[in-house]
């Protein structure tokens, strides 16, 4: 039997090459005419799959978030299952930068980011949390983890220490900070997350809704 001309194509292979394409050339870069390029077909074989660049984008976004671990809250421990969700929500904008944008905005209607978002406020709930202040760590949890997965705080100073001689008596060791950005920016977000959990366990104490 002779073999097709055009590539067999699967909505998860057209997925995948978006989301590279995504992470090598940012969101602006991510075209269905550049994406049928990448993948040797032509653009209307992938619109057989996908009506828009936008339903493609939301499919793509809810992959990525799939692999946010939210099963900490399937117990009554909040801390437990914040601290999960947290660090593995980190991890996945962190290895996709360029794709925070939208996963940030919100689950829409995109059915993985849903799921956890449901995960999450109903685990908060059911440990005791009144929905209002589940609500609003939900949102305090995200504020967090955006901002430690998309900025380095350690390699925004220069490595010259001559910049920081003379004039910046009290950044005299900033020039050595980009040298250890992980660590810092790791240790940074564990210090910020345990501060966190730690001012709301004496807010659960008072506002806690006992079964």
């Amino acid at each position: 039997m002779a073999r097709p001309k055009t590539p067999i194509l699967s909505r998860g292979a057209i997925r995948a090459a978006a989301l590279a394409l995504i992470d090598r050339e940012g969101l602006e870069g991510l075209s269905m005419r550049k994406l049928a390029e990448e993948l040797d077909v032509r653009a209307a074989s992938l619109y057989s799959h996908y009506r828009t660049k936008e339903e493609l984008l939301g499919e793509v976004a809810d992959d990525v978030v799939s692999g946010i671990d939210v099963s900490g809250f399937e117990k009554e421990d909040w801390r437990a299952g914040i601290t999960t969700w947290a660090r593995s929500y980190r991890a996945a904008l962190a290895a996709h930068p360029n794709l925070v944008p939208v996963i940030a905005a919100g689950p829409g209607r995109r059915e993985e980011a849903l799921r956890r978002a449901d995960a999450v406020h109903g685990g908060l709930v059911r440990a005791g949390w009144p929905p209002r202040y589940a609500t609003m760590i939900g949102a305090s949890t995200k504020y967090l983890v955006v901002g430690a997965a998309t900025q380095s705080f350690a390699r925004g100073f220069d490595a010259d220490v001559r910049v920081y001689r003379d004039r910046y008596p009290n950044l005299s060791q900033a020039h050595r900070l980009p040298d250890h950005a992980a660590e810092i920016d790791e240790a940074s977000f564990e210090l910020a997350l345990s501060a966190f959990l730690d001012g709301l366990t004496p807010l659960f104490g008072r506002v806690r809704v006992r079964a």
